[in-house]
């Protein structure tokens, strides 16, 4: 249902390419998967926020065919098909006023991890480290996320972290802006690769202890904002010159 009443915020197109430019990222990341799993992006208040559309690749997304929704379902633009993925967004958006990105995909390695019985990332390696203290673990599989409480129950389990790892499924990585979630999404993976292929070797693997674990994490807590920035910055470089109709 339409809701017209509602008018958009001033900088709603520049958060439409925002978001849109995520999508491409992530394909050239190789973190689509069919026309599944979602991203969304809080436009205000949480309250209302942009998701993509369902069945359309993320190859495909565009700015102009995201979807403006509100945390009750209700479409405030073009009436679009709404992802399932709603039930997980909206909750969270609801639950977090920090996690104004939301990103939810099956990356395989870190997909590979939330598989294992108990499965955690581990401070093997120096990219796990910055996500130190930022990880939480949603250990109950409960089938496809059809409603609101297993949404509820899903935020619950993220808290305060910006990382939840779902038994069974994949990952959510959330953050104040795309470009601070993209880059915990694509640094992510690459932790959850050099633990599956350490792993795979069945050694033992080097744990960095907790102190220095702790102390790197803070290093990377004042260094991920710029480098996130100029991460994304570069990625929408290469868009522009190579799929500029991701903009449009």
């Amino acid at each position: 249902m339409k809701d017209s009443a509602n008018a958009a915020p001033p900088n709603l197109h520049l958060l439409r390419r925002d978001l849109a430019a995520a999508f491409r990222a992530a394909v050239r990341f190789g973190m689509h998967e069919g026309v599944c799993n979602h991203f969304s992006l809080a436009v205000e208040a949480n309250r209302r926020f942009l998701l993509n559309p369902h069945g359309v690749h993320f190859s495909r997304v565009r700015a102009s065919n995201l979807a403006l929704i509100d945390a009750d379902g209700r479409s405030l633009g073009a009436d679009q098909a709404i992802h399932t993925a709603f039930y997980i967004h909206a909750r969270i958006h609801l639950a977090s006023p920090n996690a104004r990105c939301v990103l939810h995909a099956h990356p395989p390695h870190a997909t590979a991890i939330a598989c294992l019985e108990g499965g955690r990332l581990l401070h093997c390696h120096q990219n796990a480290l910055r996500f130190a203290g930022r990880v939480a673990y949603y250990d109950t599989y409960g089938g496809l996320v059809l409603d609101a409480a297993e949404g509820d129950r899903i935020a619950s389990s993220l808290a305060d972290k910006s990382v939840l790892f779902l038994k069974n499924h994949g990952v959510i990585v959330t953050g104040p802006t795309v470009a601070d979630a993209l880059d915990d999404l694509y640094y992510l993976e690459r932790a959850a690769e050099v633990q599956v292929k350490a792993m795979s070797t069945g050694r033992l693997l080097a744990i960095v202890p907790d102190d220095v674990a702790a102390e790197t994490a803070r290093q990377f807590a004042k260094l991920n904002p710029i480098n996130a920035a100029l991460h994304f910055d570069e990625m929408k470089r290469i868009l522009d010159q190579e799929e500029p109709d991701y903009a449009n």
